[in-house]
């Protein structure tokens, strides 16, 4: 029940704030920053309301909400909670126009492209431009034919929302996954589609999933689930004595959709079971799709029989998508996808630079639109280039390469210390292994996502202690020996133009 007791002090701990963002010439950071309107309290727990979870987030990353905090208890002696509800802007209906004020110039209506003009900004109002932003998406939404949902499936993951470049490798995986959907079970059975993170092989997958459904509803037992939850369940299953319950879900599916499938290295147990019920469904003429961030002969500790079955399909490459395939993939997550069709104003200019500085993975891309946007909401809508700039130079100032191998950092290094891959995997322990070995470990967790225990499956089924040491005793060399931290950066650059 709310109390209200601290309403008062929350706006003293804000004004003081206020006055002191003003007086390190800061006020724009702080009404963007400090965005939180107090609603009740209770027990020393004070409820706010913020326009977006992102906004909160980042108000919790930056130590805002601390500083709110720190304030309060400045004032009052004691600690206090901020708990946060999201409440978005509420649209009101724009007054109508009456018999007197015929004359005047009514607003322009934007585009609905998500990109917008403003070629009439003297006759719109910020709060005009927003009510008829998010009122031309309401009506076009309204418009769309309502597309069937599956609750295993994300349903912007479409086809239609998936952009790519005419000859590219992603363009042909994207039409050869089209093609498995219009003919689930019959025609490339399985596909597996392999790529660095962040590439669109989850994208691509759910499509498939999506588009069968959309055809077939529930007549076809679709199914999408990461490895590491089948395994989980496959385990829950073995402990709980459902191991039949869960043959029976997964060897009488239409369409199984696996993703991650490198995370079932190095554990025999699971991989049985996928072989046995690869053999059903293949039998059953049910459709498989799988994913895998690097190609199916770089994958060590999976037995041989379930490589066979899972490369005996179409086995298609996705890459980072160039310039202009950036821009394209801007263009149309502005204009279609949520959270980044928010009607903001974005020039060009600032496309062009999002699109050039980006050059990762899909996935950094998006993380820099979405964070741009929900920056331009507290600026009546408009971004400029100086912001975007500001925005997101400390957020990519070290960015991973998205489609880096294992087995080219390990080809690499073992070149440039006159070594082999597989003795630097071996158990050779004189300093030239051991130097070279430590090295790809550390670049190699660098430059991509995986996990110290994923690295040591690749670097000959080493346990991750190991890795981490060798991980670390690098970082500490880099640190105290200079001609060192220039060798690594060396390595570094050879291998990112190898990729």
């Amino acid at each position: 029940m709310s109390e209200n007791n601290l309403k008062e002090i929350w706006d003293i701990a804000l004004d003081n704030l206020e006055q002191e963002y003003k007086n390190a010439g800061k006020e724009i950071e702080f009404k963007l920053w400090f965005n939180m309107k107090y609603i009740e309290d209770s027990n020393l727990t004070i409820k706010v309301s913020v326009p977006s979870a992102f906004m909160w987030n980042q108000m919790l990353s930056k130590g805002n909400v601390g500083k709110v905090k720190e304030k309060i208890k400045q004032i009052t002696g004691q600690n206090c909670e901020i708990e946060s509800v999201i409440v978005e802007q509420q649209i009101f209906e724009p007054e109508k126009e009456s018999k007197d004020s015929k004359n005047e110039e009514k607003p322009t209506e934007p585009s609905k492209t998500g990109i917008e003009t403003q070629n009439s900004s003297e006759s719109q109002t910020p709060s005009q431009l927003n009510f008829f932003s998010k009122l031309s998406k309401k009506t076009e939404n309204t418009e769309k034919t309502s597309r069937p949902k599956n609750s295993f499936l994300d349903e912007n993951m479409t086809f239609e929302n998936f952009i790519s470049e005419e000859g590219s490798s992603s363009n042909f995986a994207y039409k050869v996954a089209m093609d498995v959907a219009n003919n689930p079970g019959f025609k490339r059975n399985p596909i597996l589609l392999y790529g660095g993170c962040g590439l669109g092989k989850t994208h691509l997958m759910q499509a498939i999933g999506n588009k069968i459904y959309e055809q077939y509803g529930e007549k076809k037992k679709i199914c999408y689930i990461q490895s590491e939850s089948f395994l989980n369940e496959f385990v829950n299953s073995m402990s709980n004595r459902k191991a039949d319950a869960f043959k029976i879900k997964y060897r009488k599916l239409d369409v199984l959709l696996l993703d991650d499938i490198h995370f079932l290295q190095g554990k025999p147990g699971i991989q049985d079971e996928l072989f046995y019920t690869f053999e059903e469904l293949k039998k059953n003429k049910a459709q498989m799709v799988f994913t895998c961030d690097r190609p199916l002969k770089e994958i060590n500790n999976m037995t041989e029989r379930l490589v066979s079955r899972l490369g005996s399909g179409m086995c298609l490459n996705l890459d980072m998508p160039n310039y202009e395939t950036r821009k394209a993939i801007i263009y149309k997550k502005l204009k279609d996808v949520p959270p980044y069709n928010v009607g903001v104003e974005i020039s060009e200019e600032v496309i062009d630079y999002i699109a050039r500085i980006i050059e990762t993975n899909i996935r950094d891309l998006e993380a820099a639109l979405e964070k741009v946007t929900g920056y331009a909401e507290f600026f009546d809508g408009i971004l400029t280039l100086d912001m975007v700039q500001q925005q997101l130079q400390d957020f990519y100032s070290g960015p991973k390469i998205g489609n880096i191998t294992i087995g080219n950092i390990m080809k690499t290094v073992a070149e440039n210390f006159d070594i082999t891959v597989e003795e630097m995997k071996g158990k050779k322990r004189d300093k030239k292994y051991t130097n070279a070995r430590h090295i790809a470990i550390y670049i190699a967790h660098e430059l991509t996502d995986y996990t110290f225990m994923d690295l040591g499956n690749e670097f000959g089924g080493r346990d991750h202690s190991s890795i981490m040491h060798a991980n670390n005793k690098i970082m500490e060399m880099i640190k105290t020996d200079q001609n060192f931290k220039q060798m690594i950066e060396m390595l570094i650059k050879e291998i990112k133009e190898k990729k």
